[in-house]
């Protein structure tokens, strides 16, 4: 049972070290509004894994092959990605002026969940991740249900921890972080976003 869980460790490391829209999202986030909102942020995409995860695991992967749901996904998924980039482009960076110790309001807790929920849910290359993960496992037969279970806490498990370590190592980056820089860092964000989104596009249209 003990290797079960080993290998899908690895392969949540392997998911770990890619590179797209919710890594860059998380890092900006943890930068901007702190460590806290960055964890609900990474317990949104934790969720929408999860969520994947039941409908792979339980027959829906079939889906993915029909070519309206490809199309689908596709394009809501590059249109959203799209809206998003052109939101962090559009959004100005404002200091934060001296309050004389007075509260400013926080950034709503609920708004990070849905926004790492959508941002990784919309993503039909995560979906396809999943797929694959699905098939490997079916192909697993001498696997119990134990097994499996400890595979796929193995990877959702590894992935939502080491998002937690890249927004707190962002975290205790922030105080070399000016808000011009933070403004630098949005539209880059704002513009990977808006390559992911036109890829995705792409993609599906000469798909």
């Amino acid at each position: 049972m003990g290797s079960a869980w080993l290998e899908g460790v690895s392969m949540g490391l392997l998911l770990s070290v890619i590179v797209g829209p919710v890594f860059f999202t998380l890092i900006t986030n943890s930068l901007q509004h702190g460590f806290r909102y960055a964890l609900v942020l990474a317990l949104g995409i934790l969720c929408s894994d999860a969520l994947y995860v039941i409908l792979t695991y339980f027959g829906v992967s079939f889906l993915a092959n029909t070519a309206l749901f490809e199309k689908v996904l596709g394009y809501g998924g590059g249109l959203i990605l799209m809206g998003f980039g052109i939101n962090s482009l559009i959004k100005k960076q404002v200091e934060r002026p001296n309050t004389g110790g007075i509260q400013l309001p926080i950034p709503k807790k609920r708004n990070a969940f849905a926004k790492g929920f959508s941002i990784n849910g919309i993503n039909p290359f995560v979906l396809l991740f999943w797929i694959s993960i699905a098939s490997l496992v079916s192909l697993k037969q001498n696997w119990t249900g134990s097994q499996i279970s400890l595979y796929y806490v193995g990877i959702l498990g590894t992935v939502f921890l080491v998002d937690l370590l890249k927004a707190f190592i962002a975290k205790q980056l922030s105080r070399f972080v000016t808000p011009r820089l933070m403004g630098f860092l949005n539209k880059g964000v704002g513009f990977v976003m808006l390559f992911f989104g036109f890829r995705m596009l792409w993609t599906t249209y000469f798909s």
